[in-house]
């Protein structure tokens, strides 16, 4: 039965630079959560629109993910993804792929064309390019580390959506570069379902921050568990799960949206820039700076 409610969440990354400028972002994230609004509202699907948000979130060059991703320490870029739909906990990843323009859409093969959730380095590979995937033919011309003033690489960043749709279902999606001179094969919480994605019938989480602290914390888990069984709101439970990422030595941002259209999206590091689409159809975008 059709519902009402929507909502839906975006983030470009946890961490910001008070002397930087994010107007570009702030304001292409807007439109991105103006044209979620408008998908979710036609009755495209959560699983849908968040792929389509986050494939113009990696095409931008704005954040790190996709164009915009940093090299590890040997000049190459191993991208991570994950998607997961909430209804049926089909969930797929990739992680160290190389060479392909939208790692969301590989992470979205894997769980449509495979048995499995997690699929890496040149196993990733060649599953994208079977199944067509656009690939990146000049990587030192096509990947545009995004950068600080001073023009250099932002170390960290991730980019990631959550959903809510008019049959009340619920996906969540994250996609990311890493970190600037990563370890070549370095995996962080991104593809990792449960600590960095997860999306149930309760709720949809997509996670940004140090991914290793993440790990330790299994942060969207926590968030999914806390809201199942103790039925506190995402807000409560995200704000939970930072504590303990923090406590282990790390920070970030967490956002979420449960069935029930409630979002949150709080953070403990420097800040995060974010956009927003609220059940009553109105958008916040910006930059929450500490």
């Amino acid at each position: 039965m059709t519902q009402s409610k929507t909502a839906l969440v975006l983030h470009g990354g946890a961490g910001v630079l008070a002397k930087r400028s994010y107007d570009r972002e702030v304001e292409h994230m807007r439109g991105l959560a103006e044209r979620g609004r408008t998908l979710l509202k036609d009755g495209m699907s959560a699983m849908d629109v968040v792929t389509d948000i986050i494939k113009a979130l990696e095409a931008s060059g704005l954040y790190v993910a996709g164009k915009g991703s940093s090299p590890s320490s040997d000049g190459r870029y191993e991208l991570d993804a994950a998607i997961m739909d909430g209804p049926t906990r089909m969930a797929g990843a990739v992680a160290s792929i190389e060479g392909f323009i939208h790692p969301i859409e590989a992470a979205r093969t894997v769980m449509e064309n495979t048995p499995h959730v997690l699929v890496a380095g040149d196993g990733a590979a060649r599953l994208a390019r079977k199944h067509g995937m656009k690939e990146v033919s000049d990587p030192v011309n096509y990947y545009k580390p995004a950068a600080v003033p001073d023009g250099r690489a932002i170390a960290t960043g991730t980019v990631g959506c959550v959903a809510l749709d008019t049959q009340g279902r619920l996906a969540a999606g994250t996609s990311t570069g890493g970190t600037l001179n990563k370890t070549p094969g370095r995996v962080g919480d991104c593809p990792l379902i449960g600590s960095g994605t997860w999306a149930d019938s309760y709720v949809a989480v997509s996670c940004t921050g140090q991914g290793e602290y993440f790990i330790r914390a299994l942060a969207a888990g926590t968030v999914a568990s806390r809201i199942r069984y103790l039925h506190e709101s995402p807000e409560e439970a995200a704000i939970y799960a930072l504590k303990d990422v923090k406590r282990l030595g790390g920070d970030g941002g967490i956002i979420a949206v449960g069935a029930d259209g409630r979002i949150a999206f709080p953070y403990n590091s420097q800040g995060m820039k974010f956009a927003a689409v609220f059940t009553d159809g109105h958008i916040e975008a910006g930059v929450r700076a500490a």
